[in-house]
């Protein structure tokens, strides 16, 4: 075998592990998803299986579903009937879990939560698998959220780096399995990257210019408005555990983002209005623990520094076990 020809064999070798599932909640994006579906499309590693699911759209949806999926054999659609409203956090989990009882993962090495309200850059897909393909530990991984202003400039959405972003959740297929997919409740697109640090897998969202993800609506906003979103998110912090000093430093923090101050007030709104009614927790004492630890070590050190210092503790912990 000559050099050109092992090349050749090195690279169908290498995409035959980069088999990647798509699952997309959607719910009346006609005024988007036309670019989501253009974009992803046209990705040079396209994906293997994309499933989306149709979550009862009542707008122009469907059709340009079944338009796509016409033309690409890698696109299934699936319906729901119409729930008569959009449901975020549960539902659009439910509705992920719908998509995905029709495909075995035993037959991908990754799966993607994945929204109808992107716009990708043209080789998001295979740079996100040549970073995981680096990093054995690496088990969830995004770029960073950008939005449009109106003259076309971009402003980055202020997300953490311990995670990937909730509307692209890039996943191992391994580890996904090992933390046991989503919690079906609102903040599942946080307790994730926490239960893969305790699992032994590492989460982030980096911003690589090959992975600059443009976010078509404002993030919280799909319900309503934005400042439903960010009561939504106050109850979702309390739900995945958060301490209340942790999530007032929170709120403090959004405040002087948009909406300037009552989107911070509405978080810490939400976390209280959850506290004082009594709402449901996630139902995991080792996990609330260890999210404590670790809320408490971003609050005394900053966020980066507990970050790093979480991802060597699992790096040491794989470097034992190697011996």
């Amino acid at each position: 075998m000559n050099r050109q020809q092992r090349h050749i064999q090195e690279r169908i070798s290498e995409r035959s592990h980069r088999r990647y599932l798509l699952v997309t909640p959607c719910r009346n994006e006609a005024k988007y998803i036309r670019t989501t579906l253009e974009t992803t499309c046209s990705q040079t590693v396209q994906p293997a299986l994309w499933i989306i699911v149709d979550d009862g759209s009542t707008d122009e949806t469907g059709k340009i579903l079944e338009e796509y999926a016409n033309q690409f054999d890698f696109i299934k659609v699936i319906r729901r009937s119409d729930r008569g409203q959009r449901a975020v956090g549960p539902g659009v989990i439910e509705a992920f879990y719908d998509g995905l009882r029709n495909a075995n993962l035993e037959e991908f090495d990754y799966v993607v939560k994945f929204d109808a309200d992107l716009e990708l850059p043209h080789r998001y897909f295979e740079r996100t698998m040549e970073l995981m393909e680096e990093d054995p530990h690496l088990g969830n991984l995004s770029g960073k959220l950008f939005e449009r202003r109106p003259d076309g400039s971009f402003f980055e959405e202020r997300t953490g780096d311990e995670n990937a972003v909730g509307p692209v959740k890039f996943y191992r297929v391994e580890c996904f399995k090992d933390i046991g997919g989503f919690v079906r409740e609102v903040a599942w697109d946080g307790i994730d990257g926490h239960i893969c640090r305790m699992r032994g897998w590492i989460a982030r969202s980096v911003d690589d210019p090959e992975m600059r993800i443009i976010h078509l609506r404002p993030m919280g906003s799909s319900q309503k408005n934005i400042l439903v979103g960010r009561v939504r998110w106050g109850r979702g912090k309390y739900f995945m555990g958060s301490a209340w000093y942790y999530v007032l430093a929170s709120a403090l923090y959004r405040a002087i983002e948009p909406p300037y101050i009552v989107g911070g007030i509405a978080l810490f709104y939400g976390y209280l209005k959850a506290l004082l009614t009594g709402h449901q927790r996630y139902d995991n004492p080792k996990y609330r623990r260890y999210l404590r630890r670790f809320e408490r070590a971003q609050l005394l050190r900053g966020k980066r520094t507990a970050l790093s210092l979480e991802n060597e503790r699992v790096y040491r912990e794989h470097a034992k076990g190697d011996r």
